[in-house]
């Protein structure tokens, strides 16, 4: 983790900010990408009030937290008990998702032939796959870099599979099977 300290209207002793930094290591255990995890600690004395603000930038995740109280080591202690509360909330909400997108997809292609008996439809090609979680923000920029009319998509903000597809003056469409919308 990348850690980096800011301290305002005091000077911190060398006993506090080893503290702190061995407390925030604690919480890239939870962290899948650690290594590339960004934090900013900020640590301010407002009269009697010890102040820590904290921003957590990793892969899927932007948090932040807020706390204070009379001693610095308690507010530090507060805040990353906070922060591993978030991150695990966070962590189970992924985990979640991933369970849900269990069931895969078919996709048919149908032709449609005229005989003397009237039109006959068969299915000429067949395809699965299971559809990735994602906001209707990302799905459309997947496909706008792909060369395919529509997307099948599993929608993480309702938690229902939707379509977005191209329309012919440039813009999307959004197709969700809500019940009850």
């Amino acid at each position: 983790m990348n850690t980096a300290f800011h301290f305002k209207n005091f000077e911190p002793s060398p006993g506090l900010r080893e503290y702190a930094l061995k407390r925030f290591e604690k919480l890239s255990k939870y962290m899948n990408n650690a290594e590339e995890a960004e934090v900013i600690v900020t640590l301010m004395v407002e009269k009697t009030r010890q102040i820590v603000d904290v921003v957590i930038n990793a892969d899927f995740m932007h948090i932040s937290a807020h706390e204070r109280s009379e001693d610095m080591y308690s507010t530090v202690d507060m805040i990353t008990d906070k922060l591993e509360s978030q991150i695990r909330k966070i962590r189970e909400k992924m985990k979640d998702r991933r369970k849900q997108v269990a069931s895969p997809v078919r996709m048919d292609v149908v032709t449609f032939t005229e005989t003397p008996e009237g039109t006959v439809q068969s299915i000429v090609e067949a395809d699965k796959y299971s559809p990735k979680p994602m906001n209707v923000e990302e799905a459309a920029e997947q496909l706008k870099t792909m060369d395919y009319e529509f997307l099948v998509f599993f929608n993480s903000d309702t938690d229902r599979v939707n379509v977005i597809y191209k329309l012919k003056n440039g813009d999307y469409g959004l197709i969700d099977p809500g019940v009850g919308v």
